[in-house]
């Protein structure tokens, strides 16, 4: 299955070649001259005429106004985790947060979207390796772990492989990933968001409805900043925001239990006061946290009475509680 599933990943983003790599250039009648000795030579009349043209199409293109909607298939909500900035433990949540929704409630299906193209970590954090089978009607099959449905790129291409791939085929790819899997029937679909607020996050919230998200940071000040504009970001496509999560709240030492902000203190709730958000909860800042995710056995699972667990299975409660109902 591995050609068929990397086949699969070559047409969904419409790649001209193999390898992950897609380098494009603009085609050129023989004997045309560049576009910009072109401009140079047709002088102003050209220029205005170029500029009322670009007008003409942003007005086409504003008048269709957004995509709609259209819900994934067996899928009753999709749950946002978010962050603005990168290395604030944002996957390390997301997968924690998706078991602690199945072990709140044995009764729910949890699914798991990684939506990081270029730096998939879900395999990893799942212990998940190999391709997804294809079912009948050429969807994919996700892989599954600890009772989650997981579906990330990193089962598509070779661990190592890097994905050099420009906006619309990133765009493209995440469509794939949203609509050819089977997700079957699935309570909640946590979708892990890349870092920032470009054209995953753009692509995610205009084209799925999302009952809700999360923003994750830590209490430090420069990852605050990002984490405003990733709120913002969301509030501004008509996204709910549930709350943040303060993650690395406070380190705790093993010997003398003597407590460190080394991020800072209260940074995240100050944060959510200025936005009028809540706060969800708190998660330490704690060695088996990381060593957990990276042996592919995540601290809800592996150490369920650590204080660690008992705060991401508190903060998935407050989830479900801010979620509005479900359609029956």
């Amino acid at each position: 299955m591995g050609a068929l599933a990397w086949r699969w990943a070559l047409r969904a983003a419409r790649l001209p070649g193999r390898g992950g790599v897609a380098v494009t250039a603009p085609r050129r009648s023989p004997g045309c001259r560049p576009a910009a000795s072109a401009a140079m030579s047709s002088g102003s009349s050209s220029s205005g005429t170029r500029d009322e043209a670009l007008r003409d199409k942003r007005t086409q293109i504003l008048s269709r106004g957004l995509p709609k909607q259209k819900p994934i298939e067996g899928v009753k909500q999709v749950l946002i985790l978010a962050s603005g900035k990168g290395g604030v433990g944002k996957s390390t949540a997301a997968v924690n947060i998706a078991l602690a929704l199945a072990a709140n409630d044995s009764t729910k299906e949890v699914g798991l979207l990684d939506a990081d193209i270029y730096g998939p970590s879900i395999p990893k954090m799942m212990n998940l390796k190999g391709n997804p089978e294809l079912t009948p009607k050429n969807l994919m099959r996700p892989l599954k772990n600890y009772g989650i449905a997981c579906m990330s790129m990193g089962f598509l291409i070779e661990e190592t492989a890097p994905v050099v791939w420009r906006g619309l085929m990133v765009m493209s790819a995440v469509e794939k990933l949203l609509r050819q899997v089977d997700w079957g029937q699935l309570d909640y679909l946590v979708i892990d968001m890349p870092p920032g607020t470009g054209d995953v996050q753009l692509s995610v919230s205009q084209n799925i409805p999302i009952a809700g998200a999360v923003i994750i940071s830590t209490p430090q000040d420069i990852a605050l900043l990002d984490a405003r504009k990733g709120a913002e970001m969301f509030r501004k496509v008509h996204v709910p925001v549930l709350g943040l999560v303060q993650n690395m709240s406070v380190f705790q030492c093993p010997k003398c239990k003597h407590e460190t902000h080394i991020f800072g203190a209260d940074g995240v709730r100050d944060l959510a006061k200025s936005l009028r958000l809540d706060i969800l909860g708190d998660i330490p800042l704690h060695v088996n946290v990381r060593e957990t995710c990276d042996s592919g056995q995540p601290v809800v699972i592996s150490q369920p009475q650590s204080d660690a667990a008992k705060a991401y299975l508190r903060i998935a409660m407050e989830i479900v509680r801010r979620l509005p109902v479900p359609p029956a």
